[in-house]
């Protein structure tokens, strides 16, 4: 016959998990850049001063310091003490950099799924493009395609181009936000899947998509530059669908 539980017997919500120094000292030190005692630009106490506060022994500091830069809270450079970095979306997002390379390498359908959120984020950008472009911006976007086409030949600096060119539209938002999520997207895709993404022997086709997206927004023709954008990805996933 089973025995009755003790009502003393520990739940998983009960057990108190003992964590390592360096996880507590990286606690502290984020929130001392959370809460604006450490600021952008600031120089991180030295190793000694940090042991001495925290009353921990050089290891855990220096652990706790990595995983600050790994997350792009410090720059730490050999020889000069460690700085502490803005806080910005491009660092929020570049979290999720080593994660995204997890899922997309082992999850077939992860890389439907983001070609399915970029598809309604460039079509986004582009008609926010099309309300805001300058005349100077226009031909900035204008450049880069002339710079796509004199990398025909070399494909990492064709592919280059060719993030800088979604890049671009974005930036031309005025949103540092958006501008950082599309950084993320485009890094993500070109980056794992760059294979995929290279149109041997079709790069005129992307040339001439991108060339018709340029045309709407300086027509300031929203819904053309949509269709425009919505063809120009449509085509490239069926590349990447009959290549995979």
């Amino acid at each position: 016959m089973a025995q009755p539980s003790s009502p003393l017997a520990p739940s998983s919500e009960d057990r108190i998990v003992r964590r390592k120094l360096s996880d507590l000292v990286l606690e502290r030190l984020t929130a001392m850049v959370l809460s604006g005692e450490l600021k952008p630009g600031d120089t991180v106490p030295s190793e000694r001063d940090l042991m001495a506060r925290f009353g921990v022994g050089r290891p855990a500091v220096r652990e706790a310091l990595q995983a600050m830069q790994m997350r792009g809270l410090i720059t730490i450079v050999h020889g000069e003490r460690s700085r502490v970095n803005p806080l910005t979306a491009e660092i929020a997002l570049h979290q999720a950099d080593t994660m995204a390379q997890v899922i997309l390498s082992t999850a077939p359908e992860a890389l439907d799924h983001l070609k399915d959120v970029r598809r309604l984020f460039e079509t986004g950008m582009v008609r926010i493009a099309v309300a805001k472009a300058t005349p100077a911006e226009i031909a900035e976007l204008r450049e880069v395609v002339h710079s796509q086409r004199r990398a025909l030949g070399d494909a990492p600096a064709f592919i280059a181009c060719d993030i800088a060119f979604h890049r671009r539209i974005a930036e031309i938002s005025g949103n540092p936000i958006l501008r950082a999520v599309s950084e993320a997207m485009l890094n993500w895709v070109f980056r794992y899947h760059n294979d995929l993404l290279h149109w041997s022997g079709r790069e005129d086709v992307t040339l001439g998509d991108h060339l018709r997206i340029i045309e709407r927004i300086e027509a300031r023709d929203a819904e053309g530059a949509v269709a425009a954008m919505q063809a120009h990805l449509d085509r490239s996933t069926g590349v990447i669908q009959h290549s995979a």
